[in-house]
């Protein structure tokens, strides 16, 4: 699988790396319902033995439990991934996710201890909230490098504003937004200030939460469990679901006349962004996996690029 290094680190990473998010399992507030823990570790050693070598989880997905899944899961595989985790967003005893850029060394120890690691390959800010403790927050981080707790630091969610007062402070090695071709709102500034500045981006939500699966339909989500986030996403009511669901049918369409899915094609044009080092993909199961497998490789021709480009310049504003 070919590699692209990861902004001004030493970290060569695949195209595609494994999400964490959903394995954090249920009942909390951002949640993708229920999941079996075994099915989470047989995910994540699929990924890894398809060659896949990084994972991005943060401490707050099951309110802490996805870090502890994929220790699980690296103690029983021989493959040694690039764990990425976040900090930032924090619980209290009623399970309410706050949050919160003052308790980041406590924060750290908690995820190398749930992680079982003894420094994280990169550690991100989840969110710039509250916007006047980023600046302190990004010099909690750099001293937490230079301690060698971990060894790159990064941001999420930032907008181009938030990372220029960041990198007064200390360089940024990777910026992590949402990207899909259902959410294009990074394409004017942020991905082009990452570009420029020589910031890695690696993207999550490609497939838009499962949107652009081509496995998604009006049923499931009528179906979906009282604490998926997704069932109070605006992208999964009416009238969006329909015209996203258009989208996924459209490039399910291009994808058969590849063999891929409809899944394969939407990581293939977030991919095709040149500022995009990898994108984030979830895997719920090892079958989910394999199917998504071909993402690592495939790659779109111009041509059915730019008929994409076309579709969605008249259906997605």
């Amino acid at each position: 699988m070919d590699k692209r290094r990861l902004g001004n680190s030493d970290m060569e990473i695949t195209p595609i790396g494994f999400g964490a998010w959903a394995i954090g399992g249920g009942d909390w507030q951002f949640s993708w319902g229920p999941q079996d823990d075994q099915d989470s570790i047989a995910a994540i050693h699929k990924a890894l033995d398809i060659g896949v070598n990084w994972i991005d989880t943060a401490a707050v997905y099951g309110l802490g439990h996805s870090e502890e899944v994929v220790a699980r899961a690296l103690k029983e595989t021989s493959h040694k991934p690039y764990v990425f985790t976040k900090c930032g967003l924090v619980w209290n005893e009623e399970r309410e996710v706050l949050n919160d850029l003052k308790q980041i060394r406590r924060e750290v120890e908690d995820s190398l201890r749930r992680l079982q690691v003894e420094a994280i390959d990169l550690y991100q800010i989840h969110w710039p909230k509250p916007d006047e403790d980023a600046e302190e927050a990004w010099g909690v981080m750099a001293d937490l490098r230079k301690e060698g707790k971990v060894r790159w630091i990064g941001v999420s969610n930032f907008n181009v504003s938030q990372m220029e007062r960041a990198m007064k402070i200390a360089p940024i090695t990777s910026n992590q937004p949402p990207y899909s071709m259902l959410n294009r709102s990074v394409e004017d500034e942020i991905l082009p200030f990452c570009e420029k500045n020589g910031i890695g981006t690696i993207s999550y939500a490609p497939m838009h939460s499962g949107l652009l699966t081509g496995a998604m339909t009006k049923e499931r989500v009528a179906n979906f469990p009282e604490d998926d986030f997704r069932r109070r996403a605006k992208n999964y009511q009416e009238p969006l679901l329909s015209r996203n669901l258009g989208v996924a049918e459209f490039i399910g369409e291009i994808g058969r006349r590849h063999g891929v899915s409809a899944g394969v094609v939407a990581i293939a044009w977030v991919l095709h962004h040149s500022a995009i080092t990898g994108a984030i993909v979830g895997g719920r199961s090892a079958k989910q996996v394999e199917g998504i497998s071909p993402a690592a490789s495939f790659r779109l021709p111009e041509e059915e690029f730019q008929e994409i480009q076309t579709y969605l310049a008249e259906h997605v504003s």
